[in-house]
């Protein structure tokens, strides 16, 4: 069987149903660009507060990164907290730290008071050592975490990791118990149809291709017809191709990421190899991420070639994926693949994410692989940010200069991927 390219998520979501059908058009508080989770937080919150606003999407809502990332809500920076903490000080270390910890709780939040079945559960994340001496740094790790910020971790020596996990190839592995799981498709039609009911206006295949401001307003056009804000939010990532977001995209690098899914397991199967069924990701730097789903498949994921997703490219990075899942698990011979489908990750150069205002224009993204949870939390920050409450933004203090010869098109990538396997190879 040749594995669908729409991912599990989508596949297994109902339609967003309540979009708008007829022109784009009218005047409103707020238009927001981009129907992922960060527009789609910010929309229901200002919804909520009384705002008129529009919500415009290029495509369908959560039907890009929002909605084909392998469904990981974790705590917890991009970063190894100490050496955060050496860049940066450990005070706004802490910060940006809890800021994400905080994260995985909103979206909890926000699915229990809108009735959002999506399938929201605190699992916790295992960080597993790919080589022994990998677990030593772990140790470290949960030393640090353990004084600083985070009394949730737990760490867990290579003798007793067949309570966590039974896989070839991994030597102890540090818990962030405060993580969680999801559906992200239905979380992203979830909040959708929660803001339609707030008071949003949505309309989706509608990509703003040309923006201007006019005194006190915004006007935004899209094929599907025009619309005057007197405040935007841009939510669109860093690959939008079109001619306002070129200052975003000399900022933002986006870098495929292709997940795999499989057959539903057996259930005594799920339970002898992921006995706590936590989110796991590898200490590799080109590593891998997986988890079962409620219906037991296994999603398994990482940046298996360092490639822009499409057709041909996820195909590749699918068949990578597969070996190295039957490398770790060989029970699962004979499981079959599927699901396969390639994802963008918008990452900034130091892996922060961005939010605030320039030249007028709100913004929120970059959240380099912890979008789930972010994207989500951002939104509502946003929002309140936009209310007139700058204290809401957790990354103000962060400048943002341009990445030096970026101007939107990835052509480094493939020097970095060399990059990364080496260090790899080497530690």
């Amino acid at each position: 069987m040749t594995p669908q390219s729409l991912s599990y998520w989508q596949a297994s979501t109902p339609p967003f149903a309540s979009g708008e059908k007829a022109r784009v058009e009218g005047d409103c508080d707020v238009a927001i660009i981009g129907g992922g989770f960060t527009g789609l937080s910010a929309a229901l919150e200002l919804a909520r507060g009384g705002a008129s606003l529009v919500l415009l999407e290029a495509g369908r809502i959560a039907g890009a990164a929002s909605g084909r990332n392998g469904g990981q809500c974790n705590a917890g920076t991009a970063h190894d907290f100490g050496a955060l903490a050496s860049a940066h000080g450990v005070d706004l270390a802490r910060k940006w730290y809890l800021a994400h910890v905080d994260a995985v709780e909103t979206v909890g939040r926000i699915a229990a008071r809108e009735g959002i079945a999506c399938d929201y559960t605190r699992c916790g994340r295992a960080k597993l050592a790919a080589k022994p001496e990998h677990f030593a740094k772990l140790e470290a790790a949960h030393a640090v975490l353990l004084k600083e910020v985070d009394p949730n971790v737990l760490l867990v020596g290579p003798g007793e990791l067949s309570s966590e996990i039974n896989a070839r190839g991994f030597h102890g592995a540090l818990v962030q118990t405060t993580s969680a799981q999801l559906h992200p498709g239905k979380l992203g039609v979830g909040l959708g149809e929660a803001a339609v009911r707030a008071g949003a206006r949505i309309w989706e295949n509608a990509p703003v291709e040309a923006m201007e401001r006019a005194g006190t307003e915004w006007k935004l056009s899209t094929p599907r017809g025009r619309v005057k804000a007197r405040q935007v939010l841009v939510a669109t990532g860093g690959n939008s191709p079109y001619p306002p977001f070129g200052w975003f995209r000399r900022r933002i690098v986006t870098v495929g990421s292709f997940v795999i899914a499989t057959d539903p397991l057996p259930a005594d199967l799920a339970a002898h190899l992921f006995p706590t069924r936590r989110n796991y990701v590898t200490s590799r730097i080109i590593g891998n991420y997986f988890r079962l789903t409620a219906d037991n498949r296994l999603i398994f994921g990482g940046r298996a070639r360092f490639a822009l997703s499409n057709p041909a490219s996820d195909a590749k990075s699918g068949r990578i994926l597969e070996a190295k899942l039957r490398e770790l698990f060989p029970e699962l011979a004979g499981v079959g693949i599927a699901a396969c489908w390639g994802g963008a990750i918008d990452l900034t150069a130091d892996r922060l994410p961005r939010a605030g205002e320039h030249d007028g224009l709100f913004y929120a993204m970059g959240y380099s692989g912890h979008g789930v949870q972010m994207a989500t939390a951002m939104g509502e920050h946003m929002a309140r940010v936009m209310g007139g409450d700058a204290s809401a933004n957790p990354f103000a203090d962060l400048t943002w200069p341009a990445i030096p010869g970026h101007l939107g098109k990835p052509w480094f990538l493939p020097m970095v991927g060399a990059w990364y396997r080496l260090q790899d190879w080497l530690h």
